[in-house]
This record gives C-alpha cells, sequence and structure tokens, in this order.
C-alpha cells in the first residue's frame, strides 16, 4: 500500500474492534461512575424533610395541654424532690 491508497481510505476509529470496545468500555465505567454521583445530596434532602417533619410532629404534640400539664407535673415533682 502506498501513500496515496493510505490517505484514501476511510479513518473511521469504529472499523477497529479494539478502538470501539475501549471507547464503549470508557463509556460504560463513566455512566457508572455518574449513576450515583447525587445521591447523596438526595438522601441528605430526604432526611432532612424527614427530620423537619418530626419536628413538626413533636411540636405539636408537647403544645397540646394534656402534654403540657403532664410536663409541668413531671418538672414540679423532680424539682420538690418528690
Amino acid at each position: 500500500m502506498n501513500v496515496s491508497q493510505a490517505k484514501a481510505m476511510p479513518q473511521n476509529r469504529s472499523a477497529n474492534p479494539r478502538v470501539k470496545g475501549s471507547a464503549m468500555k470508557k463509556t460504560t465505567n463513566w455512566l457508572r461512575a455518574r449513576d450515583d454521583e447525587g445521591m447523596a445530596t438526595v438522601e441528605y434532602a430526604l432526611v432532612t424533610v424527614a427530620a423537619a417533619a418530626f419536628a413538626a410532629v413533636l411540636i405539636a404534640i408537647v403544645k397540646s395541654p394534656e402534654v403540657r400539664s403532664a410536663l409541668a407535673s413531671l418538672v414540679t415533682q423532680a424539682l420538690s424532690g418528690g
């Protein structure tokens, strides 16, 4: 093969199976690495929302008159030594 024949040949890298496999492997590895990229952020967001909801429920419970009187009597007993 002379130089002019080599220049006339298409330079399609996908025709070489080694290059194609390498590109496919790189793409697959990139996708696998990218798959869990935002998971930590989503988990933190969900835990934060759950904690805020739990705090709202606790505030609603503590503000009820029954719980307030029970807490007040508990504190009174603790301070009086009985």
